[in-house]
Parts: C-alpha cells; sequence; structure tokens
C-alpha cells in the first residue's frame, strides 16, 4: 500500500491542490437556517495596498486555527474576510505611480484620480487575499467585503449622519495633527511619538526671556503667560509687551498651565500652533494667527501690511529653514539669550514619517466620552474580556480621558463625508435696501445640511446650490463598524441576526486604541450589544535577538517565501508553537521554521511507515463489520493501552488549552506526543507485533495504529491543516477508514473492534473532507496503569541507551542487572520484552539484592538499582586514556573561554548577544567535562547513573 502515499512530502503541490478543493466544495460557508450555535470571526481586514507579511501570517494562523477548531466541534462557523481602503496609504500610492508619469493628483482632478484609485485597487487590491489562501485561511471569501463597497459606505454614512443628529458629531475650528507631507489631519493615535535631541532657544521678550523649542512659531505668539502668585513677574502682570522682529503688542498673562520649572517661568503663547497654548486662548481670549500654510511654509497672510514688509524674507520659506533664519535674526538683534541641548518628543505622521504641526483647522469631531464610558463599562463589568488580562488595563487607561476625535482627513480616496453646504446666494438683513450694490444686498447661505443622500435644495433657504464636503472620513470610522457593516448593518440581514455579536477579535497590541476601542464603542452604540465577547491580543513578529522586522537590518523573513520552500503549515505550526501565554512578542527564525517541516516530515514518513505496513490482505478485516475487540483474550498490548491513554490525555490537553488560548502549550503537547510518544516510541514498540507471523498480533498493532494515526490528524489539522487532510484522504482512498451503508465513517470511540461505527458528516453529499470531522472527545476511563509502566520503561531504555554511548556499544547487545522495587518489577515483567527490544539488550537478570561489579556502568531508574556489565566489551586501558585526552582538551577550551569572559576588552567591545553565547558555550564546556570524568570514575568503580 505504499504506493498510496509518495516517499517524499511535497508541500507545494499538496497545499495548492487542497486549498483550490475546500474552496470550490464551498467548505469555508456556514450552513444556512441551521440549527447549530454560531462562531464568528472577523478577520482583521489588512491593507488593500498591503502584500503578506509576518505579523498577518501571525494573526491569520491562529484565526484560522479557532475557527477550524470550532468549525470541527460542531459550531456554525463563520470567519469573515475583506479588506481596508487605507485611505492615506492607498492614495499614497497611486500619487507615487502618478509621478512617474510625471502628473499629480491635481493634474487629474478628483473624479479621475478616484477612478485611478479604484482602477489600481482592481488590479492590485486582491494580492493580500490570494496570499492568505497560500496560508490555508479558511474565511468564506462569498461574504468577503471591502471597506468602501456600497454596503460598507451606506453604514458609514448611517454612522455619521446618526451621531450628528444625537449631538456626537460636531464642526469646529480646533488645534489637531497635521501632517505637512500628506497635507491632512491625524488624530492623536495616528501620531508617533519619538525622543530626538533638539535645542531649547531662550529668547529676551522686552523684560521677559521666554524658553522655547519651536522659535518659529514665535510669529504666531499674542500672548506670553506667567503663573499666577509667581511673584518674580508681579510687576509685570496685565501689562503688555513689544513682541520681536514683528512689533505686535502681546499682553503678559496669568495662567494656571505654566509651569514654573520650564525655563525662566514665562512661556510664549501660540494659540494657533501648540494644543495647551489653544487652550490658554481659549480661557483668554486671546487672537489666533495662523502662521504656516497646509504644507510647512511660512504664511504672513493674517499679519498687518507693515508686519508683511517687517518678515517679507520669510514668507514661503520651508518651516525648518525659518527657524534657522529667526535664530539668526534674533542673535543679530541680541534677543538670543542662550541655546540649549534639550531632548524632546516629536510627533511624526504614522504613514509617511514626517514631523506633524500642531495646526489651527475647520475639522469633524466625535464627542467621545459619552461613547467612551459605554466601552469602559463593557470591559469592566465582564460583557468584553481581554486576553492576556493585562490588556485591560491599557485599554482602560486609554479610554480614560479621551479628546474628542478628528475624522476628517483632507484626502480624495476614501469616505466622502455626507454633509452639504448651501452655496445659494441670500438677501442680507444688514444691508440697506436703497443699496447702490447688489452684491452688498446678498450673502451665501452655508447652511450646513447633513443627510445620508444629497438634498436637492436647502432645507432653509430654498436655495438649490449645494456642494459636498470635499473631505473624507478617517479610516478608522468606517473600520469601527466592520463587526456588524460586514454582517449587512444598518439593514436588518438575516447573516445580522444569526452571527452577531461576534465572538473573538484576534488583534495585535498596537491597534488596541485605533481599532478596538472603536469597534467596542461603535457596536454597543448602534447594535446596543458588544461587537465580540473576547479580544484575544498576540503579540508583535520581531527576529531571534528581539528586533523588530525591518528591511534596513536585513532581518526581515518573507513568508511567502517561507511557504515556497518549507509550506504553508511549517510557517503555521512554528508561529503557534512560540505563542507564550501572556502576548509577548514572537521570536521567529529560520531554525524554528526548519524544525516545523521536519515535524511535517515526521508525521509523513509516520502515516507512510503505517500505510507500508499494511498490507491489501489486511483491508477486508479493517472494512468488516465483524471485527470486535476480545476482552478477555488480552489483546491490547501494554504498549496499546499506553498510547491510547497518552493519546486521551492528549485531546484533553489540546482542547483545553485551545479554549483557554494557551495555543503555544497546545502545539507543543501535540508535537510532543507525535513526534514523542507516538513515532519515537510506539511505533517503534510496536514492530515486534508488525513483523510478527502471528496474525492476530499484526492486526492488533495495525489497528492501533491507524486508529491513533486518524485521531491526531484531527488534533493536529487547525494547526497544520493541509498536511492532515492529504494524510486522511489518503487513508480514506486506501479503505483504511471503516465503511458503512456505502458511506464513508469512522469507528466512534476505539478501533474498528469497538463496535458500531458512526457516520463521517458529508458536504452535499459529496466526499467528505478531514476539516469537515468531529473533534476528538475524550474517553471517560479510569486512568490507565499503563501509563506509569510505560513511562518507567521509558526511562530505563534511555538509561541503557546513553550507556551504550557512553562506551560506543550502540551496536552490541549488553545485558542487564536490575534490582527492581515490587510494583517496578510488575513493569518489568511486562515490559523486557521492549527493553531487549528498543535497548538491544541480550540477557535482563532481576535480583533481590545487588551489589555493583567494576567494570560496569550502573543506573538508578525510579526504585530500581542495576548496572550494564562492560567487561569484554571495552578495552578499559584504551578507554581511559581517550577519555583523559578529551578530558584535558575540554579543560583547555574552559580555561581560555574563562580568560575571555573577564577580558575588559572583550566586554566592553562585544555585543550583548556575542557575551551570551560565549557564556552558553562555557556552560556546555563545564557540562561536558562533568560528563568526562564520570566516565572515568565509571571505570575504576562502578558509578550510578540516576534517571
Amino acid at each position: 500500500m505504499v504506493d498510496n502515499i509518495s516517499k517524499v512530502y511535497d508541500p507545494t503541490e499538496v497545499e495548492q491542490k487542497w486549498y483550490k478543493i475546500w474552496e470550490e466544495s464551498g467548505l469555508f460557508k456556514p450552513e444556512e437556517d441551521s440549527a447549530k450555535l454560531s462562531f464568528t470571526i472577523v478577520i482583521p481586514p489588512p491593507n488593500v495596498t498591503g502584500s503578506l507579511h509576518m505579523g498577518h501570517a501571525l494573526n491569520n494562523s491562529i484565526q484560522d486555527l479557532l475557527i477550524r477548531y470550532k468549525r470541527m466541534n460542531g459550531f456554525n462557523a463563520l470567519w469573515i474576510p475583506g479588506t481596508d481602503h487605507a485611505g492615506i496609504a492607498t492614495q499614497n500610492v497611486v500619487e507615487r505611480e502618478l509621478k512617474k508619469e510625471g502628473k499629480t493628483k491635481d493634474d487629474l482632478g478628483r473624479e479621475k484620480f478616484i477612478a485611478k484609485v479604484w482602477e489600481w485597487k482592481k488590479e492590485y487590491g486582491g494580492r493580500i487575499t490570494q496570499q492568505l489562501r497560500r496560508l490555508g485561511a479558511s474565511c468564506d471569501w462569498s461574504r468577503e467585503r471591502f471597506t468602501m463597497d456600497e454596503g460598507l459606505s451606506k453604514a458609514v454614512r448611517r454612522h455619521f449622519v446618526q451621531l450628528y443628529n444625537e449631538g456626537l458629531i460636531y464642526r469646529g475650528k480646533r488645534i489637531i495633527n497635521w501632517c505637512p507631507r500628506c497635507q491632512t489631519a491625524l488624530s492623536d493615535i495616528e501620531v508617533e511619538h519619538e525622543n530626538k535631541k533638539s535645542h531649547l532657544w531662550h529668547l529676551k521678550y522686552g523684560p521677559l526671556i521666554v524658553a522655547t523649542t519651536r522659535p518659529e512659531t514665535m510669529l504666531g505668539d499674542t500672548a506670553v503667560a506667567v503663573k499666577p502668585h509667581d511673584e518674580r513677574y508681579k510687576h509685570l502682570w496685565e501689562k503688555t509687551i513689544e513682541l520681536p522682529l514683528v512689533g505686535r503688542q502681546i499682553p503678559i498673562i496669568k495662567d494656571d498651565f505654566v509651569d514654573i520649572a520650564f525655563g525662566t517661568g514665562a512661556v510664549k503663547v501660540t494659540p494657533a500652533h501648540d494644543p495647551n497654548d489653544y487652550e490658554m486662548g481659549q480661557r483668554h481670549n486671546l487672537p489666533m494667527i495662523n502662521v504656516l500654510t497646509p504644507d510647512g511654509k511660512i504664511t504672513l497672510q493674517e499679519f498687518s501690511a507693515e508686519g508683511k514688509e517687517k518678515l517679507k524674507e520669510l514668507e514661503g520659506l520651508d518651516r525648518f529653514k525659518a527657524r534657522e533664519r529667526i535664530v539668526q535674526r534674533l542673535e543679530e538683534q541680541g534677543l538670543l539669550v542662550k541655546i540649549e541641548n534639550y531632548e524632546t518628543s516629536i510627533g511624526h505622521c504614522y504613514r509617511c514619517k514626517t514631523i506633524i504641526e500642531p495646526y489651527l483647522s475647520d475639522q469633524w469631531f466625535v464627542r467621545v466620552g459619552p461613547l467612551a464610558e459605554k466601552g469602559v463599562a463593557a470591559v469592566e463589568e465582564g460583557q468584553i474580556k481581554f486576553v492576556p488580562d493585562r490588556w485591560t488595563k491599557v485599554y482602560l487607561q486609554w479610554m480614560t480621558n479621551l479628546r474628542d476625535w478628528c475624522i476628517s482627513r483632507q484626502l480624495w480616496w476614501g469616505h466622502q463625508i455626507p454633509a452639504y453646504y448651501c452655496k445659494s446666494e441670500i438677501r442680507n438683513p444688514k444691508s440697506e435696501i436703497n443699496s447702490k450694490s447688489e452684491i452688498q444686498n446678498t450673502k451665501l447661505c452655508e447652511e450646513i445640511i447633513v443627510s445620508e443622500t444629497k438634498p436637492e435644495k436647502c432645507p432653509k433657504c430654498g436655495g438649490t446650490e449645494i456642494v459636498q464636503d470635499p473631505d473624507v472620513f478617517d479610516t478608522w470610522f468606517s473600520s469601527a463598524l466592520w463587526p456588524f457593516s460586514t454582517l449587512g448593518w444598518p439593514d436588518e440581514t438575516p447573516d445580522l441576526k444569526t452571527f452577531y455579536p461576534t465572538d473573538v477579535l484576534v488583534t495585535s497590541y498596537d491597534i488596541i486604541s485605533f481599532w478596538v476601542a472603536r469597534m467596542i464603542m461603535a457596536g454597543l452604540h448602534f447594535m446596543k450589544q458588544e461587537p465580540f465577547h473576547t479580544v484575544y491580543i498576540h503579540g508583535l513578529v520581531k527576529d531571534i535577538h528581539g528586533k523588530k522586522m525591518s528591511k534596513s537590518w536585513g532581518n526581515v523573513i518573507d513568508p511567502l517565501e517561507v511557504i515556497n520552500k518549507a509550506g504553508a503549515d511549517a510557517l503555521r505550526f512554528a508561529f503557534l508553537s512560540l505563542i507564550a501565554g501572556q502576548g509577548q512578542d514572537v521570536k521567529l527564525s529560520e531554525d524554528r521554521i526548519t524544525e516545523a517541516r521536519n515535524f511535517a516530515n515526521k508525521i509523513w514518513n509516520a502515516s507512510r511507515f503505517v500505510l507500508m505496513n499494511t498490507p491489501s490482505s489486511f483491508l477486508p478485516l479493517i472494512k468488516g463489520e465483524n471485527v470486535e475487540r476480545s476482552e478477555t483474550s488480552g489483546g491490547e498490548t501494554l504498549a496499546d493501552q499506553w498510547i491510547l491513554a497518552r493519546l486521551n490525555q492528549t485531546i484533553a490537553d489540546v482542547s483545553r488549552n485551545i479554549e483557554t488560548y494557551e495555543f503555544g502549550q497546545a502545539a507543543h503537547q501535540l508535537y510532543d506526543f507525535i513526534w514523542g510518544d507516538f513515532c519515537d516510541w510506539y511505533i517503534e514498540m510496536s514492530k515486534s507485533d508488525l513483523y510478527s507471523d502471528d496474525k492476530k498480533r499484526k492486526e492488533q498493532a495495525i489497528k492501533v495504529l491507524i486508529y491513533v494515526l486518524e485521531k491526531t490528524l484531527r488534533l493536529l489539522h487547525p494547526f497544520m491543516p493541509f498536511i492532515t487532510e492529504e494524510i486522511w484522504q489518503t487513508l480514506l482512498s486506501t479503505n483504511l477508514l471503516s465503511t458503512d451503508d456505502k458511506m464513508p465513517c469512522l469507528p466512534a470511540r476505539r478501533p474498528v473492534w469497538a463496535g458500531r461505527n458512526k457516520r463521517i458528516e458529508t458536504i452535499n453529499d459529496q466526499k467528505p473532507f478531514l476539516m469537515k470531522q468531529a473533534w476528538p472527545t475524550v474517553e471517560k476511563q479510569k486512568e490507565s496503569e499503563s501509563l506509569a509502566a510505560v513511562e518507567y520503561l521509558k526511562a530505563l531504555i534511555t538509561a541503557i541507551r546513553n550507556i551504550k554511548a557512553n562506551y560506543s556499544l550502540q551496536t552490541k547487545e549488553v545485558d542487564l542487572v536490575l534490582c527492581p522495587s515490587v510494583k517496578e518489577k510488575a513493569y518489568l515483567l511486562a515490559g523486557q520484552g521492549y527493553i531487549k527490544q528498543l535497548a538491544k539488550v541480550a540477557k535482563i537478570e532481576i535480583v533481590d539484592t545487588i551489589e555493583t561489579p567494576k567494570q560496569s556502568s550502573s543506573l538508578i531508574v525510579g526504585e530500581t538499582q542495576g548496572f550494564v556489565p562492560l567487561k569484554g566489551l571495552i578495552d578499559v586501558e584504551k578507554e581511559t586514556a581517550r577519555l583523559k585526552k578529551e578530558q584535558d582538551n575540554v579543560v583547555g577550551s574552559l580555561e581560555r573561554l574563562k580568560q575571555l569572559l573577564v577580558s575588559p576588552d572583550f566586554l566592553a567591545k562585544a555585543p550583548p548577544e556575542a557575551v551570551a553565547k560565549q557564556k552558553v558555550a562555557q556552560q556546555e564546556l563545564e557540562d561536558k567535562l562533568k560528563i568526562v570524568s564520570a566516565r572515568m570514575k565509571e571505570l575504576s568503580s562502578s558509578f550510578y547513573l540516576f534517571i
């Protein structure tokens, strides 16, 4: 039967074949009108501009594990895929393409530019969803959504209009974060702060000295503030001074915001270019003078004619060039007191990394206070749980004292704000009826109309000259609706009724504030229910040294290259096995991927071994209806009992750890069971039966092998879906899975001997698939004594193998003398055949008392003492000389390494990871020295090896 499975596993061929079959068979779709409990996940929508990176691969491996696990557990499972229109990012990509043609978006105009973006989206936008398919993501692609498709656009318009009508959205002129490169507003969380070395300039303002990190903004100063009750400046309270360079008279005000410890305790106030100054300006009714253009150049538009003349050389200068020139002019006039080195936190645009400017601008804002209160309560009252729990505190801290959310962006690509302005002319009530100029008798209506559709006429004046606000929404404004807009909201749809609220959100910690918090607020407000009950937070993907992956550092691992080389299953399992319980960052390396690929090969080879040792003549027996387990004949061997008990334990452990989001633990338990228990031990133990002339022994071994393999494939499927489906289908195609009523089925509990078989669930009368099989259940049974017995035998066999390896006796048979306890004697008698077979032991002598002779190697396993006689097997003199030479070499290497690790020159110049590596090497040499010394002692006396 070995012809049914190839000698070498080829993941590329297998993975592409099965994904196509799964998708075309509709296996990712939930059932219609199902009575099953639903389980829903919405994918964190990747940017339409994106391609698969390791963060996506980790995130979607976790989601796919969950959805496949729940599907196999009988849930009506839905995983909704989709992409985000990514306003700034997508517009920047298309603008760069235009630049190659020597064009700008303004050359095309808004309508044609947007059409160009849609063309780009059509050509390239599906790239990442195709790459997710390569990973094995079992999303329902028939429900794929895009944040700017018609249904979601309708939801966004409803979102805005409803909040506006409820008084939770307003338009106002306020200080916002402004990117001069992208020329758009940014919300607070779209600004990345970085500590940078800068300067603090101390400037003379009349009798005062003020300190600033941004001298160019002094052109917009409208006051100097001091702390109330700061007696140093009492004589200047309520007086005015002349603003240097400009000549404008500005007041000296008192405000509690001032920090006496900063600079001189007197601060310049620029209400149009600093958020704190803006608040002071509001409190003291100060003028707000803008001195920057949207692209970060100096403008004197709001200055008097005299001011423009004085400062005309600064007009149009870049803000940083202007800073240099202003400092130069202040120094020339003797107004620069000193310059201090100063480290400050500088905000950058999260997309283009340009230094942002606090900027006074008309924008749309959401009053988040009332929405945040509900979001806080939902988490504090346990409606929504963060896993790991430590992220609860992060979320709650961010949700406290939120500033209103600026939701308008000065872009063309995105959801255009459904607010309209009436530009119809109406009579000016303040004008004189007999005015000679008709222009003086009229003005523009400027009524703001917020509506889901464009109004035909103004409700105030009846005019028809109506234009839409040119701005678009912040991308996160539409993404906040994702858990329910993807299900059809604001319409009442069957999907919305069935699959909302969703169940688990899987995301990384870096977008808790960007996205998670806003979805919670939106879901609670519009749906009156939390959008999900659990937020699973995973870490970021780093390299093996904990560094962020970056092209500039050369440490990026391309997931598609890994998939092409090692397979998606290997990448998925590498990720899932690296997940730690508290959501720490995942440190990925090529070595871990290779280990996972080797694991896939191990599974493949074990399956091939089972098939290779199942003769065709055995098939009718496997398929038969009358093959029953004999309860009295002792059909199950000790090894059979043990592997079935370990399988039962593994089912319980893996199920529990998936349910509690301990995915790394679950992966390790599967790895240990498959590689260790099943492959390294049980298959080896079963060989004596497989190769036996006793037909019953052979049949028994094959039954257990097939049963354990099939159950293991089910357990492993959510982790490694492709290889498990391929092997399972091979078992099915060779009729190794029993049939009943001509429908493929599997044993309900034990192998075929367990009695009546359980039908496999089928899809529309098509062939069955592993991904639709029931998750293995834990059998209720007494704790098997076989567990303790075989663990004891494994430890004993390992001890004997170690002794033989120490003396290069792996290929030779040895004798064994053992003195066990009563309990362990029973284990020995039941398992001595395994000891002889797996440790190559010729004779086992069991004694009541023991005295270890010279030239023997002793061992202690549990309560058993014993030894392996070495006399006649080794040349003691020759072996002693060899060990002495090895000991000398180790001592010499160890001494050199110790000297290196105390060398001041090495410790000063070597990177930390190099020092750590040498310390590990030192420990390895010390361990090796102990082993060599112990072996030398064995040759002159007896030495106990404790297990």
